[in-house]
């Protein structure tokens, strides 16, 4: 009608309506059930009249049954009474599955290596139950599976039944044995890779393969990264290729590919382009390639981050290849260019900061791998303050898992170094590192010890306390590494003193661990890791009833005779840790001295430890807690008082004093060595 509406339309083509009456209406069954008997009563809709017996494959039809239409009957012809018993011949159903299972063992059977397949898979029914089968006939079986496959093996493994029968193959093989099913493979792995079922294959042969293997498979791959790695069933496979199996050199020539076409061809037409060799020959580092080819810097930068962005579009963030090539991007970036803002906004698009953490999957995926993590820090050391409140949120309920991992607790460290705003930092990591959801105190306290003792979660705990300390981040090591380039990011980013910031910290981080040296000295003393929190935390907590709680709860372990079986006099860590809590500081390796809080600072722990072993101070001059001894003698936070007294009682021992300094002959002609904490207290008193 062109656009007309039904009320403009003109008064003519009104169509008149003609009223039913009351018979005529038919109800909608029997009106249903008319239009279909007229419908084959006429031969369709569709104009065709039909078929006949033939083209209905010779079946035929009940003649002409009556069909009842509205009261009346109708005979229609070729309809049968009742569709449901129609059946195309006389057989039973039980009788037409079982021809189809007949026909189909028939197409089976006339398939190559039928045969071979079918024994094969028997074996692999027998061989997947390990325990019921006994070890001669394993042996039997695993030698016959090898008759049959040797030199087949391409034949079966692009089958989703047969494929199992190599996998149980490689489980049981020697190394000669894997490594001749690799060479059989060889050519078809990337297909493999590709198969839904072949990946578990590939999968397999690198779990299980040597070197010779692994040097047979990954350069399967090369020139052909950038589309596996983008194909929803080999992209895990290429990943874990990368990330498990590939040496540094392999690793650099998969990434590399990353940069460019050209990089890509150069593995497959080797010689054929000079520049791309020289360049490529030894090394993935994108700031050196960019250096040694100034010319090329854009379209490489171009293409890595359309690759980029293509996988995090997707959704595709957990591969460790792409954190890998993500880190080498954000290296080669001028900082505070617009390229470098832009790339971090990327980043940050992820999250979606109307929903508290929502999104922020890329973040908590990076965080756990060892370019991801540096990463993260990168972009909380560069992020304005917004940015790195916006970051920190997304690992909300994972902090405690990242804690543990070897990568991610850095980012918990990172984000309490360089976070101005201390309150927004600890409100998000201290309380689930600490447990304080947590309302049972038992388990509470559990969690915080668990945590303090871990080689990796400890970290995240004490750094604030101790700083770059070298028996909490060694030096040289990636730690600490990574925290001297933050330091270095932060001096041109952060607007608040380092020391600032830590005091801030120990404000809210101290408490729950004071609670923790005053309820668990016991346990935490019985480790060289518990002996290190112990010290730590006395001596950087600020002073409080805490703090004294806890100092006298560790003094009260030095209770006892200290040559009884037991006694933590015998233990190594816990005299160093007495030793240190008593000088009263920790000690500068540069100066030689103990570096002292300022006077209304200091912990004053021999005020609370002599009474305690004032009876055996003796008994703890010649044992193997001698240098406790030499430690209230030696610090300046011990009153002269009780030095004088010390002396004097070692007076008293002197002969005692220098037997164990020179030690002797023990029980059954034993050789005792000296004592090298006596020699130095006979030379004191």
């Amino acid at each position: 009608m062109g656009g007309i509406k039904r009320k403009d339309a003109p008064s003519d083509a009104k169509v008149k309506s003609k009223k039913l009456k009351k018979e005529d209406v038919k109800p909608a069954k029997e009106r249903k059930s008319s239009r279909k008997v007229e419908v084959e009563a006429d031969g369709g809709e569709d104009g065709f009249g039909g078929f006949s017996d033939e083209e209905n494959g010779g079946v035929e039809f009940e003649d002409d049954e009556p069909v009842k239409t509205n009261g009346t009957t109708k005979k229609v012809d070729g309809a049968p009474n009742d569709p449901k018993q129609f059946k195309p011949d006389n057989t039973s159903s039980a009788e037409a599955h079982a021809k189809q299972r007949a026909l189909a063992k028939e197409r089976k059977a006339s398939k190559p290596h039928a045969d071979a397949i079918q024994r094969s898979k028997k074996i692999w029914e027998r061989l997947r139950r390990k325990s019921h089968v006994p070890g001669e006939e394993r042996k039997q079986l695993v030698a016959e599976l090898f008759d049959i496959i040797t030199g087949r093996v391409s034949d079966f493994v692009f089958k989703h039944d047969s494929v199992r029968v190599i996998q149980c193959a490689l489980k049981y093989a020697n190394a000669t044995q894997r490594q001749n099913i690799a060479q059989e493979l060889k050519g078809d792995i990337k297909t493999l890779a590709e198969s839904k079922y072949g990946k578990f294959l590939v999968a397999k042969m690198i779990s299980t393969g040597d070197e010779t293997v692994r040097d047979t498979i990954v350069p399967e791959f090369y020139g052909h990264v950038r589309r596996l790695v983008n194909h929803p069933e080999a992209s895990w496979v290429v990943d874990d290729i990368y990330r498990q199996i590939a040496t540094q050199q392999q690793k650099a020539t998969m990434l590399r590919e990353w940069y460019g076409a050209e990089f890509a061809l150069f593995h497959r037409k080797p010689g054929a382009n000079a520049a791309v060799a020289a360049t490529t020959e030894d090394t993935a580092d994108l700031v050196i390639i960019l250096e040694r080819n100034p010319e090329k810097r854009k379209p490489i930068l171009q293409y890595l981050l359309q690759m980029i962005n293509g996988l995090v579009q997707k959704k595709m963030t957990g591969f460790t290849m792409l954190h890998d090539a993500m880190l080498q991007y954000f290296l080669a970036l001028k900082p505070s260019s617009e390229e470098h803002t832009e790339f971090l906004e990327i980043l940050k698009g992820d999250i979606d900061k109307e929903v508290e953490g929502g999104g922020g999957d890329l973040f908590r995926n990076l965080a756990f791998t060892k370019s991801g993590s540096r990463l993260v820090c990168l972009a909380l050391a560069y992020g304005n303050a917004k940015d790195r409140r916006t970051i920190l949120r997304v690992f909300k309920n994972a902090i405690e898992v990242m804690a543990l991992d070897q990568y991610a607790k850095m980012v918990l460290v990172v984000g309490l170094d360089v976070t101005d705003d201390t309150k927004t930092s600890t409100r998000i990591l201290v309380p689930e590192l600490f447990g304080q959801h947590i309302t049972d105190s038992d388990e509470r306290l559990n969690r915080i010890e668990a945590l303090s003792t871990n080689l990796h979660a400890r970290l995240p705990i004490l750094y604030p306390l101790s700083g770059m300390a070298k028996w909490l981040i060694p030096s040289p090591s990636p730690d600490h590494d990574l925290l001297t380039e933050m330091h270095s990011i932060r001096a041109i980013t952060s607007k608040k003193a380092p020391e600032t910031r830590r005091s801030e910290l120990l404000e809210t981080m101290t408490p729950p661990l004071l609670d923790l040296v005053a309820a668990r000295a016991d346990s935490l003393a019985r480790s060289s890791f518990g002996c290190q929190v112990i010290t730590e935390v006395l001596l950087s907590s600020p002073p409080s009833e805490q703090r004294d709680e806890a100092s006298k709860a560790v003094a009260e372990l030095a209770a006892g005779e200290p040559g009884a079986e037991g006694h933590l006099a015998h233990d190594a860590a816990a005299g160093r840790m007495l030793k240190s809590l008593v000088l009263g500081g920790a000690f500068d390796a540069k100066t030689k001295k103990v570096i002292l809080p300022e006077e209304g600072q200091r912990l004053g722990f021999a005020a609370q430890l002599y009474p305690v072993i004032k009876d055996s101070v003796l008994e703890w001059a010649c044992g193997e807690g001698s240098f406790v001894i030499v430690g209230l003698l030696e610090s300046e936070d011990v009153e002269g008082e009780s030095k004088a007294e010390v002396k004097k009682l070692l007076k008293k021992g002197r002969k005692k004093l220098e037997g164990a300094a020179k030690g002797g002959k023990g029980g059954e002609g034993e050789v005792v060595r000296g004592n090298a904490g006596a020699r130095i207290l006979g030379g004191l008193v």
